[in-house]
This record gives structure tokens, C-alpha cells and sequence, in this order.
């Protein structure tokens, strides 16, 4: 009897161990726990977890890297989060990997994302202090999107109100207006063709600026040769001579013609020699007309008139000749 209780005692001994076991084993199970491996420990800093809690999954480009191990608060915008991590994971996590909080589909569970950053950097020591990603907390963005609403509802009522009065302004009118928009085509097309002129009329200057510093053209040899420009002077210092000269000579026919001798003074102003000057063209125009009739008289006088029959031949001679 002894024997079979000592060994009732036993088996109870073992079956309690075992619960107990099993029931270490579900609890490491549900807490994510690596059961037959080599875990190491970092932290990471953040000042919102947005639901993260303890024995959340920790999760290193997309593959399951380890679990939430601690949550501890430090201040009123710190909160410290331990990480134990799959030893395997080491040789591919660095110091300069940040951490970030995400969720697992759209609406699942809150997850602790490593990320790694371009760069070199030295791997990961047990721990370590990871820098962290600011977390995009839905709740701010739901109410930046509603103030975003009310900002866009009150541009709207704006712009409706704006929108009223341009329809009941006369600029309204204005560009509803058929022959404004024809007017505003003319003078475009006319604004068009005088900026073509203008154009033209640059590319002309500076066509003729080139040749005048090539010396080209008039005003080039003028600007640019120094023989023409000294020959011009000295035709300028000549023809300012000649004004001189001719004041002069204006100034000594005034002072003869306002004297009261010299020819002119006599032909301008005594009407007696006038009236000889005039009477002796007269005679001469007269005996002029004396003498001809008589030369013609002689053409035809028997005595003469093989003399001159001579010389019209002569004449004639001569003109066929030339």
C-alpha cells in the first residue's frame, strides 16, 4: 500500500510537470518566442504606438524577423520598445536600419517594421537603439482631411459667389461680344505683322551697322576712311571760302550801285543814257538790216554771183565730207 501511494505521488509529480511544461510551451507559442533558437534584444523609440502592443510580430523587409518583447513608457512623448530578434536575421540587419509602425493588411493587427537604408553601416549588436519612422496616425489624418473638406466647401461658396458676379459684370458681356473677339483677332494679326516689321527692320540695322564697321556703303567710307573725311573737310573749308567770296562781292555791287558813280549807277539811274543805250541798239539793229539787204543784193548781182555760187559749194563740199 506504502509502495502503490509513493507511486501515486510520483505520477501526480509528473503530470503536473507536464501541464506545466505544456502550458510554458503555449505561452512562449502564443508570445511568438523562439523555443529552440538564439534570440538578441534591440530597442527602438517612438512617441505614439498606435495600438502596438507586447508580442506583436516584428517584421524585416516583409519576413518574419522576431516579436514586441517590452513596452516601456520613459516620458510623455517617449515610448521605448524592446525587440527580440531571430539571431538568423543579424548578418542582414545594420546600426543605420529605422524602424516604423504598420499593420498587417489594410485594418490588421499593428506590426513593427525594420527597414533598411542605403549606405554603409556596421550590423546590428544586442542592444542596439534603432532610429524610428514618424508614425501617420489615422486619427490626424481624418481630421486634416475633414478640415481639408471645409477648407475646399469654403473655396467653393467663394468661387460660386466670384462666378455670379463675372456673369452679371460687363466683362461678361465683353467676351460674350462677337465683334470684340474679331477686333482682338485684327489687332493680334496687326501686332503679328508690326512684330515682323520690327524684326526686319532690326535685322536691316544691323546689317548696315556691320557694313559701316566693315566700311562699306556711304556712311561706312564716310566713318571709316580718314581720306575721305579730310577731303571733305577741305571741300567744306573751301566752300565756306566761297561764301565769304561771294559776300564780298554782293557787298562791293551794292556799295557801286548805291554810289553815285560807276557805269551801273549810270545805266540804272539816268534815264538820259538809258534812252542813248536805247536809241544806239536801234541804229544798230537797223543798219544791220541794211547791211543784210545789201549782201543780198549782191548774191544776185551778175558781178558777184559766181563768187558766192563758189562758196555755197564749198559749204556743201565740206558738209558731206564731215
Amino acid at each position: 500500500m506504502a509502495n502503490q501511494g509513493e507511486n501515486n505521488l510520483k505520477l501526480g509529480v509528473f503530470v503536473l510537470a507536464g501541464l506545466m511544461v505544456l502550458i510554458l510551451a503555449f505561452y512562449m507559442i502564443g508570445k511568438n518566442h523562439n523555443l529552440f533558437g538564439s534570440n538578441f534584444a534591440v530597442k527602438s523609440h517612438f512617441s505614439n504606438l498606435n495600438g502596438l502592443t507586447e508580442g506583436s510580430n516584428v517584421l524585416f523587409s516583409g519576413i518574419q524577423a522576431g516579436t514586441v518583447k517590452t513596452i516601456k513608457l520613459l516620458n510623455d512623448t517617449t515610448i521605448e520598445v524592446t525587440l527580440l530578434i531571430d539571431d538568423k536575421v543579424r548578418a542582414y540587419i545594420h546600426k543605420n536600419a529605422v524602424t516604423a509602425i504598420g499593420t498587417e493588411g489594410l485594418m490588421g493587427n499593428k506590426i513593427v517594421n525594420i527597414l533598411p537604408s542605403p549606405g554603409e553601416s556596421p550590423r546590428i549588436e544586442e542592444g542596439d537603439l534603432l532610429a524610428s519612422q514618424k508614425n501617420i496616425n489615422m486619427d490626424e489624418m481624418l481630421q486634416t482631411l475633414a478640415k481639408t473638406n471645409t477648407n475646399i466647401a469654403g473655396i467653393s461658396d467663394a468661387l460660386k459667389i466670384t462666378v455670379l458676379r463675372i456673369n452679371k459684370s460687363a466683362l461678361m458681356d465683353l467676351l460674350n461680344d462677337d465683334g470684340i473677339g474679331k477686333s482682338l483677332k485684327s489687332s493680334l494679326r496687326h501686332i503679328n505683322q508690326t512684330t515682323a516689321n520690327a524684326g526686319e527692320m532690326t535685322n536691316s540695322l544691323n546689317t548696315l551697322v556691320a557694313q559701316i564697321k566693315a566700311g562699306k556703303g556711304g556712311a561706312g567710307i564716310l566713318l571709316a576712311d580718314s581720306s575721305f573725311a579730310k577731303n571733305l573737310r577741305e571741300a567744306m573749308l573751301r566752300i565756306r571760302m566761297a561764301g565769304e567770296n561771294a559776300d564780298k562781292l554782293v557787298t562791293q555791287l551794292n556799295r557801286d550801285l548805291t554810289g553815285s558813280k560807276g557805269p551801273w549807277n549810270v545805266l540804272l539811274k539816268d534815264s538820259a543814257a538809258a534812252q542813248n543805250i536805247s536809241r544806239s541798239l536801234e541804229n544798230i539793229e537797223k543798219g544791220t538790216d541794211g547791211f543784210n539787204q545789201n549782201m543780198e543784193a549782191l548774191k544776185h548781182n551778175f558781178l558777184f554771183r559766181g563768187y558766192f555760187k563758189n562758196l555755197e559749194k564749198a559749204k556743201n563740199k565740206k558738209n558731206t565730207s564731215k
